[in-house]
């Protein structure tokens, strides 16, 4: 049972992640982080280019490509002085499994 406060998606992590890495599920539960996502699914874009599409400071946006590096969904490359982002999807493999069992 779990007790007050408690979380189970941390206590519970799905099976292939270590109990040390960001939820994947946690990060995309963030309006702003799947916003991001969509727009990273068009096409590779820059902080700058992401941060115009929503009502937050470019800074924000960094901190959620952040959280969303960290998970492994997006990757960053860089060309002179910009960062590209860009969706991994070998980063979604693992949430695909664990969503998959519900179909099967």
């Amino acid at each position: 049972m779990l007790q007050r406060g408690s979380s189970f998606a941390g206590r519970f992590s799905p099976f292939w992640l270590p109990m040390t890495s960001p939820d994947p599920f946690a990060a995309i539960a963030d309006p702003n982080r799947r916003h991001l996502l969509e727009e990273l699914r068009r096409a590779p874009r820059t902080v700058n280019d992401l941060a115009q599409g929503l009502p937050i400071s470019r800074p924000a946006v960094s901190q959620h490509l952040k959280a969303l590096l960290e998970c492994n969904l997006v990757t960053v490359t860089n060309q002179g002085t910009k960062r590209i982002y860009a969706v991994n999807t070998s980063g979604f493999t693992g949430m695909n499994l664990w969503l998959d069992q519900f179909w099967a």
